[in-house]
């Protein structure tokens, strides 16, 4: 999906994004250079960022643990080192454990959140001096369904999500005297993503007492639209609230799931 877009609506503009290295990270990465963007490949897998890097026009790549805000704060030294300044900031860096409240670890549980939730605090605070020096800048958190609705035997995630979206309201208000907008994204499930093929549907089976093939079932009957999501609805969305297009839209966290999620 990284072709070539029609209208290449980021031109120029220069996109970091955490968690870049693979999986629906890489596919936005990708879009984002048909777009236009010179994007800054961020993640914990410095291989794996350097071969997405690779693979795409103008990009760089820096080894960021988002957890970690020296981290963060390097990625946006670096970023405007190379191109001067910052344009978009997609914050797409999260992991997913599944276990029942009598199950989790109380480390496990953290872990999640400082992941999810953390890490979009550490890589946000990072980028917007910038953006605020600029007067101009966008900040994109991939959030997900579970930010708007509980998630059975999910709590970590939901929670970390839900804060999420706290956490962009508040950023879109005290940004906005600076032009700088932010918003999040609520994916539904991205059933054939490697995240679910190689963990997912064996985590959910084990915790539901189901198939795996009854998950992916069980899934899919409550979109009403009949199947998952895939990147590229996501690198749609995206792509929007990145460019001047959306320039009237802040604080939002716009729901992508097929008709799953309506609030």
């Amino acid at each position: 999906m990284g072709g070539t877009s029609a209208y290449r609506r980021l031109e120029n503009r220069v996109a970091v994004i955490t968690g870049g290295g693979q999986g629906l990270g890489e596919a936005l990465a990708e879009r984002l250079n048909a777009e236009g963007a010179r994007v800054v490949i961020a993640d914990i897998n410095i291989e794996q960022a350097q071969k997405v890097a690779d693979g795409l026009k103008d990009s760089m790549a820096v080894k960021v643990d988002v957890t970690n805000y020296q981290d963060t704060e390097e990625m946006a030294r670096k970023t405007v080192e190379k191109y001067g300044r910052i344009d978009l900031l997609v914050c797409n860096a999260a992991i997913l454990i599944a276990k029942g409240i009598d199950e989790f670890s109380s480390e496990q549980w953290k872990k999640v959140i400082d992941v999810n939730l953390v890490g979009y605090f550490n890589a946000a605070k990072a980028v917007v001096p910038v953006m605020m020096q600029q007067k101009k800048g966008s900040i994109i958190q991939i959030n997900s369904k579970s930010g708007k609705k509980g998630s059975f035997k999910n709590s970590a995630y939901a929670a970390s999500k839900f804060g999420g979206i706290g956490l962009t309201q508040s950023l879109a208000l005290e940004l906005a005297p600076y032009n700088v907008r932010v918003n999040a994204i609520c994916p539904g499930n991205l059933l054939d993503s490697p995240l679910w093929v190689n963990s997912l549907y064996e985590q959910y089976a084990k915790n539901q007492g189901i198939t795996k093939e009854q998950v992916r079932q069980k899934y899919i009957d409550q979109v009403p639209l009949k199947r998952g999501c895939s990147y590229e609805d996501v690198a749609n969305v995206m792509v929007f609230l990145a460019s001047d297009e959306a320039a009237y839209m802040t604080g939002q966290a716009v729901n992508v799931t097929g008709g799953q999620e309506m609030r």
